[in-house]
């Protein structure tokens, strides 16, 4: 195999994959009927223009796109390779990246995403970290929090038809099963 080759499929793949997740994740948002439950606390925040930080678990990314419908938001995203394609992903709906997790540049990701809470930003985060455990909670989330003085809100989408896991692809990945599509989707927030 020619040493360039690797080079090029890991560029068409890094140019493919993100515009067609945004893709993917339009089409199923399209076909799906959603619920808002408990919006007041960000309905609140939003009109006092007090930036936020919003919390998910790694394992409800799917979505997320739809969970903030605010000014402008920066979202802490992995500096792995999946990061880099979860980061353009979220390009294409508008969002500021910051990178960085618990494994990797997570000191600089944090900063960054201090400086953007302080200049009128709301933030995401996955508590969770890119590398678990699974659905506990790191300190980063709680560090901007207490550094920045923005309170931070969970929010989880939970559908009516089940996503069953596929082992051995990437959890963010996951979260693109067609097994989403024509539900009724609550967003809690």
């Amino acid at each position: 195999m020619n040493p360039h080759e690797g080079s090029l499929l890991e560029s068409l793949a890094m140019f493919l994959i993100p515009r067609l997740a945004a893709i993917w994740i339009r089409l199923t948002r399209a076909t799906m009927r959603v619920r808002f439950e408990s919006r007041g606390v960000v309905d609140d925040l939003s009109q006092r223009k007090l930036p936020y930080i919003l919390a998910f678990w790694h394992g409800r990314l799917f979505l997320m796109p739809y969970a903030y419908s605010g000014r402008r938001i920066a979202i802490l995203i992995s500096a792995h390779r999946d990061g880099e394609l979860i980061s353009r992903t979220m390009k294409h709906f508008g969002f500021v990246t910051a990178r960085g997790s618990s494994t990797r540049g997570g000191a600089l990701g944090l900063r960054e995403i201090l400086r953007r809470l302080k200049n009128g930003f709301d933030a995401a985060f996955t508590p969770d970290g890119p590398r678990g455990p699974r659905e506990v909670v790191q300190s980063g989330i709680i560090a901007a929090a207490r550094l920045s003085g923005a309170p931070i809100v969970p929010v989880a989408f939970s559908c009516s038809k089940k996503n069953y896991s596929i082992h051995g692809i990437a959890s963010w990945f996951r979260c693109l099963s067609a097994a989403v599509c024509f539900s009724t989707v609550l967003r809690f927030a």
